[in-house]
């Protein structure tokens, strides 16, 4: 009797043992911890820190400065690299129909970034209202003197071809101009400029804001630049990823060197004045004024307006700023809506 009490013990220790280890778990129930040994609810801690161009959330600071390169979109640049790593892409009309991106990198960086051309005083304008460093190779007359007055800390392939930039030898120039991030640092350092000035944060949808999210289906988006086509893009809605996938010319818009595409999760087309002002056909275009825009966000559509903050560009309604969608946005500049802008539901 004494050896089966001593085993009957032994066994209701282990038994309570067990018992109280799982009484201490705390599974996540509908994104909340509850304690079921008490069956009290405990609200789940967000991480600590956000990226201030994508809202993403990040256990890890998410501060520094970030990095606005000017990418060629001509047909014999493409596909490109680095694309799919962009926080942020501007894209805008350069000479002719051919487009011409800035594309900025803060929250992840690619190895490679290209091909890289020229400046011109709008890209200039809209790094320096993200703190950015700025990269470019060339520039237009008015590009030339703002970078050569220091009026934002930039790094040019005029000055540093065959060093910090490097030609691809599979294309011909002027579309083979490649730079490293491990290059953009090592630019940083001889020109001395500091890499801590994080840029000010756009404003993001709650989780809650997203599950009720409201507008007009448009699952497919084509943006017209000109009738030839060269730089017109569709961009339509992948449900399955709850992203938008990019196009030009039929062909998706991917990395050349992982082959992985750009997902974006916010397109905002805005309007504004375009002016030719020269014989090669550069333009001025008004990103001061503010006007008309449309913000596509989760396969829906909102027609809203622009304005301009201290140097960004930001979507409004009612007086307020409009939160994107967490993740990756991609901003089309565009002469007019009406002509350039058509979506439809599926």
């Amino acid at each position: 009797m004494k050896k089966w009490a001593i085993v009957a013990a032994v066994f209701l220790m282990l038994l309570t043992g067990c018992s109280e280890k799982k009484s201490v778990e705390k599974p996540k129930e509908n994104g909340k911890v509850v304690d079921h040994a008490t069956g009290q609810e405990e609200e789940h801690q967000e991480p600590a820190y956000s990226y201030p161009l994508t809202g993403r959330k990040s256990e890890e600071k998410t501060d520094g400065r970030a990095v606005a390169v000017m990418i060629n979109n001509h047909p014999k640049a493409r596909p490109q690299s680095g694309l799919n790593k962009a926080d942020l892409v501007y894209e805008i009309l350069a000479e002719g129909d051919v487009t011409r991106f800035l594309a900025v990198f803060q929250s992840e960086m690619p190895v490679n970034i290209g091909p890289v051309r020229s400046a011109r005083d709008y890209y200039i304008e809209l790094a320096k209202g993200l703190k950015a460093l700025y990269i470019a190779h060339g520039y237009s007359p008015e590009a030339k003197k703002m970078l050569e007055s220091n009026y934002i800390d930039n790094i040019n392939g005029i000055a540093y071809d065959g060093t910090l930039f490097k030609r691809s030898t599979s294309r011909k120039a002027p579309h083979n101009s490649y730079i490293t991030y491990e290059n953009v640092l090592k630019g940083v350092k001889l020109k001395n400029y500091s890499m801590d000035e994080t840029p000010p944060s756009f404003h993001f949808l709650t989780e809650e804001q997203q599950a009720t999210l409201t507008g007009s289906e448009a699952k497919i988006i084509k943006v017209n630049y000109s009738k030839r086509g060269t730089s017109n893009s569709t961009y339509t809605f992948d449900p399955s990823l709850g992203k938008y996938k990019r196009f030009s010319g039929g062909e998706l818009t991917i990395d050349l060197d992982s082959k992985e595409p750009v997902l974006l999760d916010n397109i905002f087309i805005i309007e504004s004045e375009h002016k030719v002002i020269d014989s090669e056909g550069r333009r001025e275009i008004d990103l001061a004024t503010g006007g008309k825009a449309y913000l596509f966000q989760m396969g829906k559509v909102n027609e809203i307006t622009w304005e301009n903050k201290e140097g960004r560009i930001i979507p409004v309604k009612d007086g307020k700023e409009v939160p994107f969608v967490p993740g990756k946005t991609w901003v089309n500049v565009v002469p007019r809506l009406s002509e350039s802008v058509s979506f439809d539901e599926q």
